[in-house]
């Protein structure tokens, strides 16, 4: 049985006992304000609460999804507080070494697309962001040096998109960050659970919305949904929990459509609040 706590956007710790992993790392979540008119960094009275109250004593891996700062501003601190190393894209890895990561605890996509740690088995699929918009038109964008927090938001290009398969006795899991797809790269893959990206689903065509259930879900003949990046990470983690910024997306239609698709195909839709667990 594998413990998976969700730490809000598209954080996931993953533990089974004797190991831990992390999909993203985001628990700072600095205010819109901050984001568009400061430089943002770490919040470690917040990391290190989570660090605390979730008991991340037996953490090995951090793996990034892309370097956006929603998904990766606070992988550098954890994996120094807690001693884990760091999975990712070269832009990932550039802000890893800003946050004083020595080489040896780097491992790049580019090097490897698969990873034994302990019982856990994590494959790396190249995948695609969501829709550019004014906010986030940095698509494919690198960091081409270490990046040094405090920075600004705008520093923290895309530097490329993937999604993880994480395989622990004999059962599946998919993490899709980003609400997109590719056709067909998932053909012949097979995930019990899928956590799925939801963000800027309700902006989209029913047809890619159809799509995307198809391509994500299924495909890999799922028996449970778990929507993700849903909530609103300008907002505190510890705090009132609401979807994003209508500008952004409509939360609520979004839930509804996903859940609607997964029970016209008989898939159990469950949503799990911030700083919650379920075991599966």
């Amino acid at each position: 049985m594998v413990k998976i706590v969700f730490l809000g956007t598209t954080t996931l710790l993953f533990d089974d006992g004797k190991d831990q992993l992390l999909f993203d790392c985001h628990v700072t979540r600095p205010s819109l304000a901050r984001c568009f008119l400061g430089r943002i960094q770490t919040d470690k009275k917040i990391a290190d609460r989570v660090i605390r109250e979730m008991n991340i004593s037996r953490l090995r891996g951090i793996f990034i999804s892309h370097s956006h700062h929603d998904h990766v501003l606070d992988a550098p601190y954890f994996a120094l507080q807690c001693g884990a190393d760091i999975y990712g894209s070269f832009s990932a890895l550039n802000v890893a070494r800003g946050g004083g990561l020595a080489e040896d605890r780097l491992h790049s996509y580019d090097d490897s697309r698969s990873y034994r740690i302990g019982d856990f088995g994590i494959t790396i699929i190249p995948s695609i962001h969501s829709k550019a918009h004014w906010y986030n038109n940095d698509l494919g964008m690198i960091i081409g040096t270490p990046l040094k927090q405090p920075a600004r938001r705008n520093d923290f290009k895309e530097g490329g998109s993937y999604d993880f398969l994480v395989s622990h006795s004999g059962r599946n899991y998919l993490i899709r960050p980003s609400y997109n797809y590719i056709e067909g790269q998932l053909d012949g893959i097979r995930a019990d659970v899928v956590f799925a990206g939801i963000s800027m689903l309700s902006r989209d065509t029913k047809e890619r919305q159809e799509a995307f259930f198809y391509e994500t879900i299924e495909k890999t003949h799922a028996e449970t949904v778990i929507p993700i990046h849903w909530d609103n990470f300008f907002s505190p983690l510890y705090g009132n929990i609401k979807g994003l910024p209508l500008v952004a997306d409509n939360t609520r239609a979004s839930m509804r459509i996903l859940s609607d698709l997964c029970s016209a195909h008989g898939v159990k839709f469950i949503v799990r609040q911030p700083l919650t667990a379920i075991e599966i």
